[in-house]
């Protein structure tokens, strides 16, 4: 089969669409699936610079955490595919490839008014905004969630979902101008920070008659750390998705104590088959649905034919997409 490999780490010259060995056959509750389009993330860069490595079981040298197609064949404990199938998924890594094989419990169904690069651009996004903001966070219906860097993949998501629950979502970016296309999937408020962090915690402030918002879902990292400190209300709760800005800041654990804060952090790449058996299992429940019935729905920033996977790493490393970029194997 064909793949994106990673020949060298370092810039996108590192690239290229190789022949490598087919995805494994699958076995027992194994499901292997031809790729039709695949999304970009950010953990893709990494791996590609050689600051983030595939967990252990896991194609070290291709890239790739969701992925659309249908199913190519199934083990002999499958139940719930057939060949034929349209599902998208989950993977720690390999999903930009002809073929990947993975357990049948890390697919979900893809709805029928989703186009293949539309339903690349949903499992990891959606499931991760899912998980970190009802799973983990537990967002009720009527509370405040505070949304960084909101014309991410993930923001644009969280900010559907969050409308969907009946909350009120609320959004930072550095510019306005994402800010602005963010506002139409749902945004009761927002703020460009620019560079200067400290400026959306006086804004809560204001939005929220001094109460501060009970959810921060923060991609950002630790430039971020105190004025998040400083925007939750008291028992808010703080879940770390993203690093851009840093993994290491100062706290002040009397502001935590005082407000009586839950500080989180989330990860779907590194989690255990159950764990994101569970992810998915969940996803399918409660967001597919919604997918179907278009209250939400990805937002996807370009598309490139997956030969043109360099210039794709180009675009998400330019800061200027808006939602997902997606690579088509059509």
């Amino acid at each position: 089969m064909k793949a994106v490999v990673i020949t060298s780490f370092g810039g996108v010259e590192g690239l290229e669409i190789r022949e490598v060995a087919a995805a494994p056959s699958p076995t027992a509750d194994r499901v292997r699936v031809r790729v039709r389009a695949a999304g970009l993330n950010r953990a893709d860069i990494l791996q590609r610079l050689g600051r983030y490595p595939a967990p252990p079981g896991y194609p070290q040298e291709i890239p790739g955490l969701e992925f659309a197609g249908e199913v190519e064949s199934i083990g002999e404990e499958v139940r719930s595919w057939k060949a034929g199938d349209r599902v998208f998924g989950i993977t720690g890594g390999g999903g930009q490839a002809d073929l990947v094989t993975v357990p049948e419990n890390h697919l979900a169904q893809i709805p029928d008014n989703l186009s293949w690069t539309e339903a690349a651009a949903v499992p990891e996004v959606f499931m991760t905004a899912h998980d970190a903001l009802f799973t983990q966070c537990g967002v009720m219906t009527g509370e405040r969630v505070l949304i960084h860097a909101a014309g991410s993949g993930v923001g644009t998501a969280a900010i559907q979902l969050v409308k969907a629950a009946g909350a009120f979502a609320y959004g930072t970016s550095r510019t306005i101008e994402k800010l602005e296309r963010a506002a139409h999937f749902g945004l009761t408020a927002s703020c460009a920070v620019g560079d200067d962090p400290i400026k959306f915690a006086e804004v809560v402030m204001e939005w929220t008659n001094g109460a501060g918002v009970n959810v921060i879902l923060d991609l950002v990292g630790s430039a971020y750390l105190k004025p998040n400190l400083e925007s939750l209300a008291t028992k808010g709760r703080l879940i770390f998705v993203g690093t851009t800005s840093g993994s290491k800041a100062e706290i002040d654990y009397g502001i935590v104590m005082r407000k009586r804060l839950k500080i989180m952090g989330t990860s779907l790449r590194t989690r255990s088959a159950e764990e994101k058996a569970t992810a998915t299992r969940l996803f399918a429940e409660q967001v597919v649905p919604l997918l179907a019935s278009g209250a939400v729905r990805p937002v996807i920033d370009k598309v490139f034919a997956w030969t043109d996977v360099r210039a794709a790493h180009e675009r998400i490393e330019s800061n200027e997409s808006f939602g997902k970029v997606v690579l088509s194997m059509d």
